[in-house]
């Protein structure tokens, strides 16, 4: 997939010798491009990422693959931590507040089956910034069709319903971190019950544990 090279100099080497096993997909919370690309490439902003596709699906690649790009931060997934090491991050260009356009989503797809197939990454390792990071983060947030990536093994998303049984028991077993439970909530639900709203209830449970059961048979 043609990309144009737009280098960062927020980067370094992945430590301990990690290489990429997971990919950590956002939005860039901003309007435009070129914003966008502006911070990305910001000595003082400290963040970055190895790829940004913008609404219209072109492709801008920051941080070659085998480097560590800052765009994970804090958290942790499946008790892993140093996410920015064990991970490829791939920045949208959306507020948060607008659906993500066909073109756009089509490159992501097209990008999603080069990383995965250059560092074996399999599907249930393409998680979203909220989920390890669940105190800080929204994106890519409730509009994002996860569904959608799944149908091609692009992500990971079990159909149906379990057992009525503890959300955070089901939320420890998918890999969510320990967080305050209403925004380890509101991320499980921004990726896998976008629909959901309010108070905790029995269909979240029902949910998560579909979820859970899911993620136990694949480890």
């Amino acid at each position: 997939m043609q990309s144009i090279w737009h280098p960062s100099p927020n980067f370094g080497p992945r430590r301990a010798g990690l290489q990429p096993s997971f990919i950590v997909l956002h939005y860039t919370g901003m309007r435009c491009s070129e914003d966008a690309l502006d911070r990305l490439c910001d000595p003082s902003a400290e963040v970055s990422a190895h790829y940004m596709i913008g609404t219209c699906g072109t492709l801008w690649q920051l941080v070659a693959e085998d480097q560590r790009a800052w765009h994970a931060g804090a958290g942790a997934w499946q008790g892993l931590e140093d996410i920015n090491s064990r991970s490829v991050g791939i920045e949208l260009v959306n507020t948060g507040a607008h659906p993500f356009p066909e073109t756009q989503i089509s490159a992501l797809e097209r990008l999603l089956r080069g990383v995965m197939e250059r560092w074996s990454i399999p599907a249930h390792r393409i998680i979203a910034h909220s989920d390890m990071a669940p105190e800080r983060k929204e994106d890519p947030g409730p509009r994002f069709d996860w569904a959608r990536l799944a149908r091609q093994g692009l992500a990971f998303w079990p159909e149906g319903f379990g057992a009525d049984v503890s959300l955070s028991d089901s939320l420890n077993a998918i890999g969510y971190p320990p967080a305050d439970a209403t925004k380890r909530l509101q991320a499980f639900r921004y990726r896998f019950r976008q629909m959901g709203t309010g108070a905790e209830s029995e269909a979240d449970r029902r949910r998560a544990e579909c979820i859970a059961r899911a993620f136990r048979q694949l480890c």
